[in-house]
């Protein structure tokens, strides 16, 4: 089928380039635009208490609200606040009011700080669109107006809450993927222009990833209004990164394996053609693997893993048929003049080093396959120390940013937990009126539990039907300890409502608290799930059973190992109190299906020299002599790419980028270079039991068997 596949493309390239312009120009100029959702509480679907609580708080009691937005007031020399400077902040206050600002429904004052040194105004936006640009902007208009009026005054005023942070992560993540795109495309050009000396080959990937990135997003925004899914500005990074990253890596292969055709004679069409048809299946599978673990991430819970992985599988699949199509009709215009004005790809190169590492292999499999998996092991011991943290907002952006300013500086002058309270809803089962006389006891008896400040009835519906008691927490929300808490504070309220009732807790440690159970159900099903799926690409390309098990195993020890090491440098060495509670299961699916990519590549190259008639120890060293270059430039590039995301600014990111980065180079340094083809030399023909894919079969038509130089001691 690839050898058709390049055969077609090959002999019609300006038809396939014409094709994809076509495509591309059709697909960017009709593609709907994509909204954006920043709201926690839209991660979770309707079945989770914490939403069910809020549905319920906007029926019951559709005048109260959850601040949107927060507006801090404080004096400019840092000390208490005078009776002048009250009067200004609340003629502030209701001077926002009157702005009419889209998005802002009321702003009322707040109470003032124990210390005396700050007032505060509440915010209440339209809770439908919570979350969304809309929001974001009327913060921005806010910021500016409140900043307006307190000129000729002693204070200042700082905006924060929930829809300051949506504007802050904005501005931070636009900032952040500059850095990344900038990053990406100066590594790949340099890397690329010392591999292969050549400037067109340099520029050529970036050109062409550029027009599938553009036919790739077209299609993620058609997915998104077609499926409902929700769209977050964190995505956007990662695709740029996947798209590059990825795209290089699938160019790499095709073009290290086109030079090798033509040192060995091929004429350069035909040299193509062998080129798609020998790689293509390797590309196919490899890209097959990715697309499986992220299409995976559909079964999890999370609305932000939800968008994530059909946005990165529909990039993913739309570098494939790049790859396989657009890269050939492209390469195969140009010819050999490609690699100008180097002339190194005329001749066979030594690859001293991989050739040495192949005879290490080769001779010492136990060794290489004992050295490993005991670095990964090692590595892997880290992860008993894994902690979520569930702070999105400072995770997503810098300290310093104002509305994380405001938080830090709330947390401070105010209880912790008193920014975002917890709140439980009392509501009758039967419809009739609750009893008043019980509640101050109910309340009570929420007080008592460990870590709460304080517990009082704030409101009664109108019907008399719901009691709405303000929980606030000696911690701030999204703190391990408050998602602790609010998990005694959900028991005591369930198990002691009064008959006829059922108690509801809401607001954001609720929220976290069910992020983190939704978390661990991801890791019941979607981890399980992604590697079934990739065991059955790897035994459909191997035709074996056997093999499938201990790639995936040592993908397993590379994940582990990654983690561990991840939990080493940020936890124990920076002192950070936890990752960024979805960093495990985006880790585990980069290092899962991206680091199979390079197995992938190894084992079949393996397989293919095994078909040449060599032992399974040979075959192993020679599979890591001729394919090793390959996965160790495509892995320094898809490092180095991923490592781009540490200049975003943030933790969410930074975390992730060293995570994946550093999990690549274990999939392909470690893994593919030294487990895998030592533990498939040990076990032998037995690898590829029940078939015998080690064994001779015809190559595809035009391609003639490459005589490799024998390795020699």
């Amino acid at each position: 089928m690839f050898h058709r596949i390049g055969r077609t493309v090959v002999r019609h390239p300006i038809w396939t380039i014409v094709a994809w312009l076509i495509a591309a120009v059709a697909i960017v100029a009709t593609a709907p635009s994509l909204p954006s959702n920043s709201d926690e509480s839209s991660f979770l679907p309707k079945s989770y208490e914490s939403i069910q609580a809020s549905d319920l708080q906007q029926k019951a009691f559709p005048s109260a609200f959850t601040p949107s937005a927060i507006v801090l007031y404080q004096r400019t020399d840092g000390a208490a606040l005078t009776p002048a400077d009250k009067q200004d902040a609340l003629r502030i206050t209701g001077a926002l009011t009157g702005e009419h600002i889209d998005q802002v429904q009321k702003v009322i004052p707040g109470p003032p700080s124990k210390d005396g040194k700050y007032d505060m105004a509440l915010v209440q936006m339209d809770p439908k669109n919570a979350g969304q640009p809309k929001q974001a902007d009327a913060a921005r208009t806010l910021r500016a107006d409140a900043k307006d009026l307190t000129k000729g005054t002693h204070l200042e005023a700082q905006l924060g809450g929930s829809a300051a942070q949506a504007l802050d992560q904005q501005d931070s993540s636009q900032r952040g993927q500059a850095l990344i795109g900038i990053g990406t495309f100066v590594i790949i050009l340099v890397t690329l222009l010392i591999i292969f000396r050549a400037p067109i080959l340099a520029v050529l990937p970036l050109l062409l990833i550029g027009v599938v990135s553009a036919v790739a997003n077209g299609l993620i925004a058609y997915a998104t209004k077609l499926f409902g899914l929700q769209a977050n500005s964190s995505v956007s990074s990662i695709l740029i990164v996947v798209l590059f990253g990825v795209g290089t890596d699938y160019f790499l292969f095709l073009m290290f394996r086109y030079r090798e055709r033509l040192r060995a004679g091929d004429e350069p069409k035909q040299a193509m053609i062998n080129a798609v048809a020998r790689v293509g299946e390797a590309i196919a599978s490899a890209a097959g693997a990715v697309i499986i673990a992220f299409l995976a991430l559909v079964l999890s819970t999370l609305g932000f893993l939800k968008q994530m992985g059909p946005a990165l599988a529909i990039a993913v699949a739309a570098t494939l048929v790049a790859g396989l199509t657009l890269v050939p009709a492209v390469v195969s215009l140009i010819g050999p003049k490609v690699f100008w004005p180097s002339k190194s790809w005329q001749r066979e190169p030594e690859n001293a080093r991989f050739a040495a590492l192949g005879r290490t292999v080769q001779r010492r499999p136990s060794l290489a396959a004992a050295v490993s998996g005991v670095i990964m092991v090692a590595l892997a011991i880290g992860t008993l120390g894994f902690n979520a943290t569930f702070d999105l907002a400072s995770g997503s952006m810098p300290k310093t940013k104002e509305s994380m300013v405001v938080q830090t500086e709330m947390q401070q002058a105010y209880s912790a937990g008193a920014a975002e309270p917890t709140d439980v809803y009392l509501t009758s089962t039967d419809g009739r009126p609750l009893d008043k006389s019980a509640l101050p006891a109910y309340a009570s008896k929420l007080q008592t539990v460990d870590g709460v400040a304080s517990a009082r009835l704030t409101a009664l519906s109108k019907d008399g039907t719901t009691a709405d008691i303000t929980v606030t927490l000696t911690s701030e929300a999204s703190s391990d300890q408050a998602i602790s808490t609010v998990g005694h504070v959900r028991d005591v309220a369930h198990a002691d409502a009064p008959t006829g009732t059922k108690a509801l807790v809401g607001g954001m440690s609720a929220i976290y608290k069910d992020i983190d159970t939704a978390v661990n159900h991801d890791y019941r099903t979607v981890f399980p799930v992604a590697a079934v799926l990739i065991m059955v690409i790897l035994a459909l390309l191997l035709r074996s059973v056997v093999a499938p098990w201990y790639l995936m195993a040592s993908v397993g020890l590379g994940f582990g190992a990654t983690l561990g090491a991840t939990v080493l440098i940020f936890q124990k060495a920076q002192g950070h109190s936890g990752l960024m509670f979805m960093l495990p299961v985006i880790m585990y699916l980069f290092v899962v299906a991206i680091g199979t990519d390079y197995n992938i590549l190894m084992i079949a190259r393996l397989r293919e020299e095994a078909r040449e008639g060599r032992d399974p120890r040979e075959a192993a060293g020679m599979a890591l002599r001729h394919a090793g270059p390959t996965v160790a430039a495509a892995g320094f590039i898809l490092a180095a790419t991923f490592a781009t995301m540490m200049l975003a600014g943030n933790s969410l990111l930074t975390e992730m980028g060293f995570a994946v980065s550093f999990g690549i180079v274990v999939a392909a340094f470690v893994m593919a270079m030294f487990f895998t083809p030592s533990l498939t030399a040990l076990i032998g023909h037995a690898a590829w039991w029940p078939g015998h894919g080690d064994r001779g079969s015809e190559l595809p038509a035009g391609d003639e068997p490459r005589v490799a130089e024998p390795v020699h001691s």
